[in-house]
């Protein structure tokens, strides 16, 4: 059926839809332009310090601000945010923008106008209100990268990452069986930092006997504690220890270093003989009765010498007064402080340096090394040949040395020897070529004149003949040789 004309006109005008014009004012593209106008002008009507009457107060949707449909439109959209938003929010990698779905915050608020009592919020404020984080709460960083402050590694994975030296909490590890096996794996990695980070750790957490017990059977981890106890200086702990274990020798050697904490002397020689009751292996326990019985001689000689210092009766004392004290000096050093101040005494008293060698077994080489130093350091050259003296069965006396004589060559220039008692012991040196070497360094003039004389070298004995001193004698013994008929010179 065609409608007419008419008809068709009055359905347009009667319909209540409107005919598209260009010339409508009310249309869409107007309405999105104002809004948009609106939204650029945001800034602008912020900053304007006006009165509260002049801002009009208007939501995103057109509708005034507070009324009971504006209520009811921002309580469904906050609860649909609520529940269309994820917990975390993806961080996009363009240029950082806040929208309101993830801000939960709407442009209405911005166009509240002015507060009673203050200024105008700003968008900075209104972004940190707390109303604002119930919506958009801080971001996390990804599990990836904050696992290791969590501590959720396996055993495998910690040991891993202690060994490239990253941070990782073993508080995870509660149970003995994982602390265990975190050891294990530990040992087996043959790395000392970790091996000693579990231990550090296992001594904080497990009672005394527990650790013991498993330590007996991990040999390479009980090194690395015992180790770690001595450098930390844990004596009492590790004399614990070693009792736990049944190393009684240990625990015996451990509780006699406390002797070098005890200043006084005394008390350091009771506590000396209390040690010997210890249960020391044999060679042990004779060091230690060594000792006890050095420190009581010690004593006994020190408070004697110093009466005789300060008497002033004793000329060794006035002529060399003494430096240090003897207490708790070595035993060679002992040896020395007697063979210096009293070699002269009798075997019988406590500082005779006979008595002091059949006590403490001292070798025969290490005595006479120690004498000839001492002596030749007080210029004792009588005592010093005394030393070297020895008959043979048919009575004859020769000079013996348990040292090579280039060794007694060297004490004696050390101390100063004259050129005299040199020559006497260069002499006796066996290989030529040494014995000359040694004349002409120490200036022996008569060895190397008579070397020359047995070698018959002539061109030898003229130049040595440059090197001694006018007039002298050598020179005049150098003369009687080149002049003798009765030398056949082979040059």
């Amino acid at each position: 059926m065609i409608k007419s004309k008419v008809d068709e006109e009055d359905y347009w005008h009667s319909s209540k839809f409107k005919a598209f014009t260009f010339d409508d004012e009310d249309d869409e593209l107007s309405r999105l332009k104002e809004s948009r106008q609106a939204v650029n002008n945001i800034r602008r009507l912020v900053e304007e310090d006006d009165d509260e009457d002049d801002v009009e107060k208007v939501s995103w949707s057109g509708e005034p601000v507070g009324s009971i449909s504006w209520s009811v439109k921002e309580t469904a959209a906050s609860s649909q945010r609520a529940d269309r938003e994820p917990a975390f929010p993806k961080i996009s990698t363009v240029t950082p923008s806040i929208s309101r779905s993830q801000s939960g915050y709407s442009l209405s608020s911005l166009f509240k106008g002015k507060p009673k009592g203050g200024n105008f919020q700003t968008f900075s404020d209104a972004l940190t209100d707390s109303s604002v984080r119930l919506y958009a709460p801080e971001l996390r960083k990804p599990k990836s990268e904050y696992k290791d402050y969590v501590s959720d590694w396996s055993p495998e994975e910690t040991v891993q990452r202690l060994q490239q030296g990253k941070a990782v909490s073993l508080e995870k590890f509660r149970t003995l069986q994982d602390k265990l096996l975190l050891l294990d794996l530990a040992i087996a990695a043959h790395d000392g930092n970790v091996i000693m980070a579990v231990l550090i750790y296992l001594k904080r957490t497990l009672c005394k006997e527990v650790l013991f017990r498993e330590l007996e059977s991990r040999q390479t981890a009980l090194r690395h504690f015992i180790h770690y106890l001595s450098e930390t200086q844990n004596q009492r702990l590790l004399l614990e220890l070693h009792r736990a274990l049944g190393r009684a020798e240990d625990a015996a050697l451990l509780q006699y270093k406390e002797h070098l904490s005890i200043t006084d002397e005394n008390k350091r020689r009771d506590f000396l003989k209390n040690c010997l009751s210890l249960p020391f292996s044999a060679e042990d326990l004779a060091h230690v009765q060594d000792h006890y019985t050095l420190l009581e001689r010690q004593i006994i000689i020190e408070v004697t010498d110093r009466q005789a210092e300060r008497g002033g009766k004793v000329e060794i004392f006035q002529k060399f007064p003494r430096k240090a004290l003897i207490l708790n000096m070595p035993l060679i050093t002992t040896l020395y402080y007697c063979c210096f101040y009293h070699y002269a005494e009798p075997e019988g008293t406590f500082s005779s340096p006979l008595n002091i060698r059949q006590t403490f077994k001292i070798s025969e080489k290490q005595y006479f090394v120690t004498a000839l130093a001492a002596r030749a350091k007080l210029k004792a050259w009588l005592d010093v040949d005394a030393l070297f003296a020895s008959r043979n069965w048919l009575g004859f006396t020769r000079k013996k040395s348990p040292l090579s004589f280039q060794r007694v060559v060297d004490i004696l220039q050390k101390n100063s020897a004259p050129t005299h008692v040199l020559q006497d012991y260069v002499a006796l040196v066996d290989d030529g070529e040494l014995r000359l070497t040694l004349a002409q360094k120490h200036k022996c003039h008569n060895i190397v004149i008579n070397t020359y004389r047995d070698m018959k070298d002539r061109q030898l004995l003229l130049g040595y003949r440059g090197k001694v001193v006018r007039g002298s004698v050598e020179e005049r013994k150098i003369d009687d040789l080149l002049s003798n008929p009765q030398i056949r010179w082979k040059n």
